[in-house]
């Protein structure tokens, strides 16, 4: 055999051959013609008692049974996903670059709001099968409409989307703002923003952005859970400040104090203080209320204020975050014990006035 000789062109590869996965089980309009399946075909297949079923505008399923959740889940990304040359070639999955990482199945396309929380693992997200729509984020500048269980939310900035379970999904908190937006349960938006921050998936500051960002901060019920996310946070930021000191071998501080000059005003309120040293630590939980950069700018001078008094006094203040806690505490705890170590070079602190908070 002559292996110079071409090879005649590929013909449309029989249906028989992709209906054993998800991905092949749903297919577009575009997927079936590269298998020589017409529209007209696709139709016929669909007729009433037919084998296939037509899920969404131009998505079928090769079967005439209810689809799964995860058949669901791939016809929403099939209907909204921008048509590249990978999502027409027969619906596989695309394969990794020579010199990148895989390339997107569904461009331009991701699963948000609530099925996105229960594909994230959360627990106060309903089953995939209780939904009666599925979140599909896109660009704003897509012409597309909501259809059938495909619901489409639109955004200016795309998120870069995470897997779970082989589908690309919104990050928690973008997620987590899609799925408020559609909730009326004070109840229910509660125990999700809480489970977000409990469960570790996002820090508070995150989630109040997102919120934000898509005008939400002004319907009651979801300032009212907001207020219980951020004590929420707060609570599990003092938490690991704790576990920092007691497992990096830091000496006690007195936690949660009030300064003030004798007889003078009041300095702040502090998280940790290290009197001897005079050294202190203060979380930084602040997160944007509403949609004004100069609020959060304002609090920011507030924090800076605050330090800069306590540092003309002597007094070193280490700023720590909430998510530098959960993500570097060993790192942190080690710029709380250079400032401890460098307090015997430093002149002696002002003599202030140490009251619980």
């Amino acid at each position: 055999m002559n292996h110079n000789t071409p090879l005649p062109p590929a013909s449309p590869r029989p249906l028989r051959h992709v209906s054993t996965d998800v991905q092949r089980r749903v297919m577009t309009e575009a997927q079936l013609r590269s298998h020589g399946v017409s529209p007209a075909e696709a139709g016929e297949q669909c007729r009433p008692g037919g084998p296939w079923q037509q899920l969404l505008p131009g998505v079928y399923a090769l079967h005439p049974g209810p689809p799964t959740s995860q058949e669901r889940l791939h016809a929403v990304l099939l209907y909204a996903a921008r048509e590249t040359p990978a999502t027409a070639a027969a619906g596989v999955p695309a394969q990794p670059d020579a010199d990148g990482p895989h390339r997107p199945v569904y461009a331009e396309a991701m699963i948000t709001g609530l099925a996105a929380l229960t594909l994230h693992g959360f627990t106060t997200a309903p089953p995939l099968p209780a939904l009666e729509r599925v979140d599909v984020l896109v660009p704003r500048q897509r012409r597309l409409r909501s259809s059938g269980f495909a619901h489409v939310v639109r955004t200016v900035n795309l998120p870069v989307p995470e897997q779970a379970t082989g589908v690309p999904v919104a990050p928690v908190p973008r997620a987590l703002a899609d799925a408020v937006a559609g909730l009326t349960d004070a109840g229910a938006v509660r125990r999700l923003l809480t489970e977000a921050v409990r469960g570790g998936h996002c820090e508070p500051a995150s989630v109040v952005r997102e919120l934000s960002g898509a005008k939400l901060l002004s319907r009651p019920h979801v300032v009212d859970a907001v207020d219980s996310l951020l004590a929420e946070g707060r609570a599990i930021a003092e938490e690991r400040l704790y576990r920092m000191v007691t497992e990096y071998g830091l000496p006690d501080p007195v936690w949660n104090v009030d300064l003030r000059l004798p007889g003078g005003p009041h300095l702040g309120g502090l998280d940790a203080y290290w009197p001897e040293q005079a050294v202190a630590v203060e979380l930084d939980t602040r997160a944007p209320r509403q949609g004004h950069r100069q609020d959060d700018d304002a609090l920011w001078s507030e924090y800076a204020r605050k330090r800069e008094h306590l540092e003309r006094l002597g007094i070193t203040v280490v700023h720590i975050t909430p998510r530098k806690l959960r993500d570097a505490m060993e790192q942190q705890a080690a710029v709380v014990r250079t400032a401890l170590m460098a307090a015997g070079d430093r002149d002696p602190a002002a003599y202030v006035v140490v009251l619980p908070r």
